[in-house]
């Protein structure tokens, strides 16, 4: 083993930790969005002695959605970390084309601005 290799698998290395740490960003902000819009809507509907269960439950999906993609994309971020590190550690590193994660959390984040447009349009996300 050279000295050049194992300084690129330490710079590989480190690349993996600040790409794991931006992720877990990423996902405590998704999450925390998901969880605070529940809250806040619901807050404001309860101190207005109104609203339509409708337009709560149309929050409330995208909440859920929100959440729910901020715990996948965690958890196929710290797979995707963990199996960088096991290929580092091995003498025949070589790169290897990943699924993407952000493509993932991305068509997740479509999915969810598609549903609360639909909503928003059909009435469902109306007044709070």
């Amino acid at each position: 083993m050279s000295l050049n290799n194992e300084l690129a698998k330490e710079r590989n290395r480190a690349a993996a930790e600040r790409t794991l740490m931006a992720w877990i960003r990423t996902c405590l902000s998704l999450i925390s969005f998901g969880f605070g819009l529940d809250k806040i809507i619901g807050a404001i509907q309860a101190s207005r002695f109104e609203g339509s269960s409708h337009a709560h439950l149309s929050v409330r999906l995208i909440s859920i959605g929100f959440v729910i993609t901020g715990i996948l994309a965690m958890a196929a971020a710290t797979r995707q970390h963990r199996s960088t590190l096991r290929r580092l550690k091995s003498d025949d590193f070589t790169y290897r084309e990943e699924t993407s994660v952000s493509t993932a959390t991305a068509l997740a984040l479509t999915v969810i601005g598609v549903v609360a447009l639909v909503l928003l349009v059909a009435g469902g996300g109306g007044s709070v």
